[in-house]
């Protein structure tokens, strides 16, 4: 029996030979080819008018809210359900993140939750597209434009998910997008920073190159204390060659999320939504199990294990971590009891996924 991972990348000979290019051939004058052709390719995919290499989503979203000018007593909405790492970069310039709940059905920002958490503190309000799923960004950039302030988009998870005619990312001040390799398009680690903002743009640029501006003819002459979130050429190749690759990808993705909802849906639970007007890149299919079953994932998270499959738990409440640790939102704290997030590596064949399945099916036989 074969182990089925939670995931894996896809990379062919494509992004092998430009990154074998890059590495007999990206240096000195052409050190920075492939970081430029693939920020060129990405703004365009994007149908945005800049965008950044960084060394992480992290990255690309802390040079962001420094550009916004957030700093200490600043306080920047986002949702309890998410990975630390959107959080975190608040943390880093002195802000305090401000916890909201989730809508049931897309566990993304519940628009409702962000007002009533506003004050004349919030400096910025993240919206991150969980698993794929779209945050509500017509109700998020209404309140944007009526309080005056900025909606950034964490759009990390949501490559090729599509809101009302646009990209995932595009819609906000400005968004963020992680290529951590396990993520549906890779440069193993990495991230990018996008926007429309021409004066927002030369501010990140600033920052991102130590501090120094463009067009500065001292060399080694900083301007400002800034950072160093750099993506190297090597890297870029492998994204210059998933980029060109993004459509299949993103298609093969929403093909194993397909067989996995046809599978799953006489059983008790629901998985990412995909409202009308909206594509969803589902980029970790995911299930979440009735409230009113007796369900333990670590049940479910253990017959993985014992049938060689890989199994991933959805993310922990923000509000229940040690570094972050407030009263709980009623969503949030009933969401991730119930939810595990599916194996879906390009590759994964029906086999492989009836397999997943059968191991899902048994334990809720049981709850």
């Amino acid at each position: 029996m074969t182990r089925i991972h939670y995931t894996k990348p896809s990379i062919t000979e494509l992004e092998m030979q430009y990154a074998a290019d890059a590495v007999a051939t990206g240096w000195g004058e052409r050190c920075y080819d492939y970081i430029h052709r693939f920020e060129d390719a990405f703004r365009r995919y994007l149908g945005v008018e800049h965008a950044i290499a960084t060394s992480s989503c992290t990255g690309a979203m802390h040079m962001g809210l420094a550009a916004l000018g957030v700093g200490p007593g600043d306080e920047v909405i986002l949702a309890d359900i998410n990975w630390i790492a959107s959080a975190a970069p608040i943390t880093y310039l002195g802000g305090k993140p401000v916890l909201v709940d989730v809508l049931p059905d897309t566990w993304c920002l519940d628009p409702a939750r962000v007002e009533e958490a506003i004050t004349p503190r919030t400096k910025a309000i993240i919206a991150v597209h969980l698993y794929g799923n779209l945050c509500e960004m017509d109700a998020l950039l209404a309140l944007g434009a009526r309080y005056g302030i900025p909606i950034v988009e964490d759009a990390a998870e949501a490559i090729g998910s599509i809101y009302h005619g646009r990209r995932a990312g595009s819609l906000g001040t400005f968004g963020t997008f992680s290529f951590h390799g396990t993520k549906t398009i890779t440069t193993g680690e990495g991230g990018m920073f996008v926007t429309s903002d021409a004066a927002l743009f030369e501010r990140v640029l600033t920052l991102s190159n130590h501090g120094r501006q463009r067009g500065q003819s001292r060399q080694f002459w900083a301007d400002e204390i800034g950072f160093k979130y750099k993506m190297s050429n090597v890297q870029a190749a492998i994204g210059c060659g998933q980029l060109e690759r993004v459509e299949e990808l993103v298609a093969a993705k929403r093909g194993i999320f397909r067989t996995y909802r046809d599978a799953l849906s006489p059983l008790p639970l629901t998985m990412n939504p995909e409202p009308v007007g909206v594509r969803n890149g589902y980029w970790m299919p995911t299930i979440v199990v009735d409230d009113d079953l007796s369900f333990d994932r670590e049940v479910l998270l253990h017959a993985f294990k014992r049938d060689d499959i890989d199994g991933r738990v959805f993310f922990w409440p923000l509000s229940m971590l040690p570094p972050l640790k407030t009263s709980s939102r009623p969503v949030s704290a009933s969401l991730y009891r119930r939810a595990v997030n599916l194996p879906s590596y390009h590759d994964l064949d029906g086999h492989d996924i009836a397999r997943v399945c059968d191991a899902v099916s048994g334990v809720l036989a049981r709850a």
